[in-house]
């Protein structure tokens, strides 16, 4: 399996990424990922550190005639995040992730390929099995969960690693180098509900928006993407004035950091009503295809009988005020940043919404590049759901990373990408948050940049890697260090 890949170049980056493809890595599940890398570090003997909450610290020596240079970090989280298309059956703990290799793109059958941040690691990997590659002392940092709460960040100990110079391998736009990203912080709501019988003379319907692209939180935010939570409310919150919809589930989204591709609601509908309700979400997802024509081509929504007809839905009140809420719920871009052209500076991300006993849970996460911005628009989502008498709480969140203006390890990695490539590298932030943020508030004064080839579609079963980028960030990495500053 995955053998397809093997015959790509540059070799060693691919062999590595073949490795960590059959490794399952969830977030906040990563042992298997721990247990690999460190069997790796001892096949390879390396020395190595294992912190306490499972972030390994690979520590290489210089090779020969570079030793006068600066400890360069090389860093990666070994996490991945996990989404598959419905149809598909995969055990994220359990199976090894399926590449495919169409035209210019490595994908995975039906799940996120996991580049984001395999090819980080691999990238890492593959310098300190090569022997060919110069450097000088390398920390290679291979962090968990950075996926759903920057954990292995936050729990990374200064004491473990001697580098003040760091290259993230954690970003998707080859020929763009990031000195600097938001930060951002969730904010989390529970909306209580009681149950009643369901209604005389009614059939339960699943109604369900799906065929969404989805994508990254951050980099896709302003992209103009479609939310399935906010499309499947917009349908409910009309019906139940219409055609007195009575909800009885909603399920859609499921990760914080990802928009919602996809969601589903039963509800239902008076006998009487059941052809104008049909008729209603035909026109829905009309509406909806017009308003996102360019966006979401494989945008669908349809209503179904439910294949069970439970005996109880939410009641009355509980369901004007979720609808109601989800519907003002803000969701997307909030304010440009007014210094750096196109650049998203504040947004909010309607993440998920699940049914559970006695509660729906809704998950939400607000970035900034500007802290009072990011706590700014957190208050403006936590005042809708306070008006519905909800339980709301904000994580404490992560800070962002600013740019240094007279970053050393930026202006070498220019030159280097100049010298390659012929041609200017963007310096530039990213609205989505990276690791360098929580790194550079515990050392500050860390010089930073981060780099990768070029990912699209991440957190999302449409998840892939531009093959001919893999060589040039595998070059351009090797560049950045056979240059890194004598000590």
């Amino acid at each position: 399996m995955n053998e397809c890949i093997l015959n790509l170049a540059p070799k060693g980056i691919w062999e590595e990424f073949h490795g960590i493809l059959g490794v399952p890595r969830p977030s906040k599940r990563e042992a298997k990922m721990v247990a690999y890398l460190e069997k790796w570090a001892k096949d390879h003997k390396v020395d190595y550190i294992k912190e306490e909450c499972g972030n390994i610290i690979m520590n290489v020596p210089a090779t020969p005639g570079m030793e006068d240079r600066q400890t360069i970090i090389l860093q990666a989280h070994m996490d991945m995040v996990c989404e598959k298309n419905n149809d598909k059956v995969h055990d994220f703990e359990n199976d090894p992730i399926e590449a495919v290799i169409k035209g210019e793109w490595v994908h995975a059958n039906g799940t996120t390929l996991g580049a984001d941040d395999g090819m980080g690691v691999a990238g890492a990997l593959a310098v300190i099995a090569d022997p060919t590659v110069e450097h000088g002392p390398l920390e290679c940092i291979f962090t968990i969960d950075e996926e759903t709460g920057l954990t292995g960040a936050e729990k990374l100990d200064p004491k473990d690693f001697k580098g003040r110079i760091l290259l993230n391998l954690d970003s998707e736009d080859e020929g763009e180098i990031f000195i600097g990203c938001a930060g951002g912080m969730d904010t989390i709501i529970k909306m209580w509900y009681e149950l009643e019988p369901k209604p005389e003379n009614a059939t339960a319907y699943r109604v369900t928006v799906s065929g969404l692209k989805g994508g990254h939180s951050g980099d896709d935010i302003n992209k103009n993407l479609a939310n399935a939570n906010k499309l499947l409310n917009r349908i409910l919150f009309q019906a139940t004035t219409w055609y007195d919809l009575a909800l009885y589930d909603f399920q859609g989204g499921n990760l914080r950091n990802a928009i919602a591709r996809e969601a589903t609601a039963v509800a239902y509908i008076p006998n009487d009503c059941i052809e104008g309700f049909l008729a209603y979400v035909k026109k829905a997802e009309a509406d909806f295809r017009q308003e996102y024509q360019v966006t979401e081509p494989n945008l669908k929504v349809t209503a179904e009988v439910a294949e069970i007809q439970p005996d109880v839905v939410i009641d009355e009140m509980s369901q004007y005020e979720l609808l109601n809420a989800l519907y003002a719920c803000p969701h997307g871009v909030i304010a440009m940043s007014q210094t750096i052209p196109n650049f998203v500076e504040t947004s909010t991300n309607l993440a998920s919404v699940k049914r559970k006993e006695g509660f729906f849970f809704i998950q939400t996460s607000q970035r900034s590049s500007i802290e009072s911005s990011k706590e700014d628009v957190a208050n403006m989502v936590a005042s809708v759901f306070n008006l519905a008498d909800a339980d709301v709480e904000h994580t404490d969140g992560y800070p962002g990373w600013t740019p240094n203006p007279n970053s050393v390890i930026c202006d070498i990695a220019v030159k280097c990408y100049k010298e390659r490539f012929n041609k200017d590298p963007k310096v530039k932030a990213i609205h989505a948050g990276l690791e360098c943020g929580l790194i550079g508030d515990k050392i500050p004064g860390m010089d930073m940049i981060s780099f990768g080839p070029t990912l699209r579609g991440v957190h999302s079963p449409d998840e892939r890697c531009e093959i001919k980028t893999v060589q040039m960030f595998w070059d351009f990495m090797c560049d950045i260090l056979k240059n890194a500053p004598k000590k």
